[in-house]
């Protein structure tokens, strides 16, 4: 039932992790210390009983042998004595034939039935002389028993001294066991206090370059918790990246929207005294104003594109990346006129297919074909192929313009990156980068190199098959 709930389940839930592992090691060193001491105890004990008994039966044995044919009687009856040998006495089955003397030792109805053979014999605990006797009666023959007791009081007291010894024994193993659970508990918590540590300075300071210091050691030797505190610092590696690239991202946008702002607030404030210009100054500049207008909201749609990491799922479906790429070029060619976009679809490649959202696969070609149209000299082709290999589907979008600087080949892909040779060029620096978080998005991934006898080669690899629905996938 899920009202009812255990015993201590309050308590723990109020104490620290510490003190619930410190208690949890100390009581399982105590149980076992004090499982040991009782262990012993009863050992000790039955060793101790073991030896009294088998003193009784040699004493038994010895007064057998030395009155064979004798009647009930006496043997010996000083028994009151440590160093006196044990009591033994014969005794009848029939009461009757007791003698006249009384008995040293008490004789009861079991020791008749030994005398007669309807019992066993049997070791029995008696006082006598006000001291505690140890006593065994066993069969002397011809309807007798035997009896023989020595004084058990030394043995009581060993089995004493003895639960006295183990107590304390069991005691100081249960304050051993304490310290052991406290030390335990600090040593091997102590990453997770540097981990907690960790992250609430993190919280309070909002700095993730802090780390989680590892002991030393290879990795495949580390336990659980350093395994942890490991995969604490990656992830604090990983917050860290993303806060430092979401600040390069609003400085950077910061700068790029700073001129067209300028530029925006100027022209709006030279058409408020439109009174003043000309009829063709006024056109200038609404211009100029429109062409302002639209490269900020362009600007601000790529960021917003960038900022989102995923598509929507539902958008989801199978696309024909032929079919995607053609319609892309048919597009590219009115916007880019003076450039010739020469499409190549190899065998099989014409039909193959993979889930994504096609909306998002055309922003991703139109981005790569305006940017191969950007760097081409007038009249020089844009060549796009898609090929099938074993490996998956393969679109290379090749431009014969200047080419890709090799310095400039890492940063290609970078948010406002614009190379020294692009940068008098229209564009915000931000296509290429929205082109590859959706190739990311898609499961394929782009790249980007020199072509072959000069110019830029883009190309776009999709895996044999598609990104699972459950991955970072559209």
């Amino acid at each position: 039932m899920s009202g009812v709930r255990r015993p201590g389940a309050r308590w723990r839930r109020r104490r620290p992790l510490r003190t619930r592992l410190a208690v949890a090691a100390s009581a399982a060193v105590a149980l076992v210390a004090v499982g040991v001491c009782a262990a012993a105890f009863f050992v000790i004990r039955y060793e101790l009983l073991h030896q009294l008994d088998l003193s009784l039966t040699q004493s038994a044995t010895r007064v057998i042998q030395e009155n064979r044919g004798e009647g009930p009687q006496t043997v010996a009856g000083e028994c009151r004595y440590l160093s006196a040998p044990a009591c033994a006495q014969i005794v009848p089955a029939d009461p009757a034939a007791d003698p006249d003397a009384a008995y040293p030792l008490p004789v009861a109805t079991p020791v008749r039935e030994v005398a007669a053979g309807k019992r066993a014999p049997y070791y029995s605990n008696v006082s006598r002389f006000g001291q505690p006797l140890r006593m065994l009666t066993t069969p002397f023959g011809d309807g007798r028993a035997l009896q023989v007791a020595l004084r058990a009081d030394p043995v009581e007291k060993g089995v004493r001294q003895a639960a006295v010894l183990l107590a304390a024994v069991g005691g100081a193993g249960v304050l051993l066991a304490g310290l052991l659970g406290y030390a335990v508990s600090r040593t091997g918590l102590a990453p997770v206090a540097r981990l907690t540590s960790t992250a609430e300075r993190i919280a309070a300071t909002r700095d993730p370059r802090h780390r989680i210091e590892l002991p030393p050691g290879p990795p495949g030797r580390q336990d659980e918790v350093t395994r942890l505190a490991a995969s604490f610092n990656t992830m604090l590696g990983e917050l860290e990246q993303s806060v430092s690239s979401q600040r390069r991202l609003v400085a950077d946008a910061s700068h790029e929207l700073r001129t067209p702002l300028t530029a925006l607030r100027t022209n709006a404030e030279l058409l408020a005294r439109g009174d003043r210009l000309t009829p063709a100054q006024r056109e200038r500049a609404s211009g100029a104003l429109g062409r302002g207008i639209r490269e900020v909201t362009g600007l601000v749609n790529d960021l917003i594109e960038l900022a989102r990491d995923e598509e929507p799922l539902p958008l989801l479906e199978e696309v024909r990346i032929a079919e995607v790429a053609e319609h892309t070029v048919a597009v590219a060619r009115t916007h880019w006129p003076r450039t010739p976009f020469l499409l190549e679809a190899g065998a099989g490649a014409a039909e193959a297919v993979r889930p994504g959202v096609p909306a998002r696969l055309a922003r991703l070609l139109t981005n790569l074909l305006d940017n191969a149209a950007k760097f081409s000299p007038p009249g020089t082709p844009v060549e796009i192929g898609l090929t099938t290999h074993d490996d998956g589907l393969e679109l290379t979008v090749r431009d014969h313009g200047p080419g890709i600087p090799a310095e400039d080949v890492p940063y290609v892909f970078d948010r406002f990156y614009r190379a020294e040779s692009a940068r008098a060029l229209p564009g915000s620096g931000l296509g290429l980068a929205m082109a590859r978080q959706i190739a990311r998005a898609h499961g394929a991934e782009l790249t980007a190199g020199a072509a072959p006898g000069g110019g830029a080669l883009f190309t776009l690899t999709f895996g044999a098959q598609g990104p699972p629905g459950g991955s970072h996938a559209p």
